[in-house]
């Protein structure tokens, strides 16, 4: 991956910056949302795909490590991870290690379905971009890599 030149902080950010930050912050949260209404077709819950998603992409995790990733207490997890269980598409196990430990793993039913939703919403987003001018998909491809250096 590419990395990205970065100045030394300042001690407040300059207002271009802000005004980066606040364009971006909002633009990522509209287009999710758009994108989102695929995710319809899966029948399930926001929150149910989102933790399916934590733990196909994470691979087997802890309930408490999925809590903090989806930031819920355990409880709410533990709800979220039944609802799924009784559909299929994940299921505990012990750890390898340590008896005492469980994880939850995804199923070859929760890895499909998860990947069918991810295909369709990657399939309206490539509908859009299709209709953008090759200049501005080098735009969009550019800014991808920046995002995903900014991830850390």
């Amino acid at each position: 991956m590419e990395t990205i030149s970065r100045q030394a902080p300042q001690a407040s950010p300059a207002p271009a910056v802000r005004a980066i930050a606040d364009r971006l912050h909002s633009a990522a949260i509209h287009l999710l949302r758009r994108l989102r209404v695929e995710d319809k077709a899966m029948g399930l819950s926001a929150p149910r795909a989102s933790a399916l998603s934590v733990i196909v992409f994470r691979g087997p995790v802890t309930m408490s490590a999925l809590a903090e990733a989806e930031q819920v207490r355990r409880p709410t997890i533990t709800r979220l991870v039944d609802g799924l269980e009784r559909r299929g598409l994940v299921r505990r196990v012990g750890h390898a290690e340590d008896g005492r430990v469980q994880l939850v793993e995804a199923t070859a039913a929760g890895k499909r379905l998860l990947q069918k939703g991810r295909s369709r919403r990657v399939e309206r987003l490539m509908q859009d971009i299709a209709h953008l001018s090759v200049e501005d998909q080098q735009v969009l491809a550019r800014a991808a890599q920046l995002m995903e250096a900014l991830r850390g």
